[in-house]
């Protein structure tokens, strides 16, 4: 059996490694895949893992030999899931494996927001501090979060987990979500997408791309939101609207965003955001500290293990 690795070397840095699948298989791995390349690559491979190569309609018809597509993440919107079903392809992803790493990363990002601890220490090493004539600095307004709303749309486990941080820094949290969970209610007071724009000091999005929340933040909820308000994004870029968002950063609308994410990937030079006043940028990291994509390499070996049993797991179509 032949199995391909698309996109190793987004995954196997700092020592992790997918050799565990040789046990099932002839392996070849590829540290980089463009999408042109997807199809000949493949070949005539049974089993092929992803990150972000895209498997598209074409590709798996003309790849019959495939018989399963492991998703080196939790998103899998880079698979065209209604035609693997129909061309009887099993799709597997790895839920779970960034809830901790993922919420760590979006507090840092409101953190950053709220005390721009990276301006400070370069303020620091320029010798702005000693030559101040105090002895304490600081030079943009500091943020206390005690007191204040946090809004999370889409409360999922990564969700739950960044309320349940909030929570301990003293926020009130908000919830809007499909389906309400008691564990969730523990945690957040759930509302209306209309309800959390207007009473949030700060939201942050945690739900999937779909043609339902594709530009979810446009300029009509943003002239919702409290004035002053801030926006992190570590889910998917196209959730915003990158130009409505830089004018309302541009305009004081709103205090401050942080993205680890962008509409398109890595993102363009000319992206409205690069020059947008306050705004913290990440190249979609928040979900890579080593032990959590040692998770992905446990998972995925697992589901294979699994799925050759005939006893699939994390299925997803």
């Amino acid at each position: 059996m032949k199995i391909v690795v698309l996109d190793e070397s987004v995954i196997v840095k700092d020592g992790l490694s997918f050799d565990g699948l040789r046990k099932f298989g002839d392996l070849t791995a590829y540290a980089h895949t463009k999408p042109e390349e997807v199809r000949s690559r493949i070949g005539d491979a049974a089993i092929v893992l992803i990150n972000k190569a895209p498997i598209t309609r074409e590709i798996m018809a003309e790849c019959p030999n495939l018989k399963l597509i492991c998703v080196l993440a939790t998103g899998y919107n880079v698979v065209d899931c209604v035609a693997a079903r129909e061309y009887g392809i099993s799709v597997c992803n790895v839920p779970g494996y960034s809830t901790y790493a993922v919420s760590q990363f979006t507090i840092a990002l409101l953190l950053e927001l709220c005390h721009k601890i990276g301006h400070h220490d370069e303020a620091v090493r320029q010798g702005r501090w000693q030559t101040c004539g105090s002895f304490c600095f600081w030079d943009t307004p500091q943020v206390c979060l005690e007191g204040k709303t946090i809004g999370i749309y889409g409360f999922g486990h990564i969700g739950q987990a960044v309320g349940r941080i909030a929570k301990a820094l003293g926020m009130n949290v908000l919830a809007c979500n499909r389906s309400r969970c008691p564990e969730g209610e523990e945690i957040a007071d759930y509302v209306s997408f209309d309800e959390l724009l207007r009473r949030s000091d700060v939201i942050s999005l945690h739900c999937p791309l779909t043609a339902e929340t594709q530009g979810l933040i446009n300029a009509k909820a943003i002239s919702k939101m409290k004035d002053g308000a801030m926006l992190l994004n570590t889910a998917r870029g196209p959730l915003v609207d990158e130009n409505a968002l830089a004018e309302a950063l541009k305009s004081g609308k709103l205090r401050g965003a942080a993205m680890d994410v962008a509409n398109v990937e890595p993102i363009p030079m000319d992206s409205p955001l690069l020059s947008a006043p306050n705004c913290v940028l990440t190249p979609h990291m928040a979900w890579a500290p080593v032990g959590a994509r040692a998770k992905i390499v446990r998972i995925t070996e697992e589901n294979i293990r699994c799925f050759l049993a005939g006893t699939p797991q994390n299925v997803v179509n």
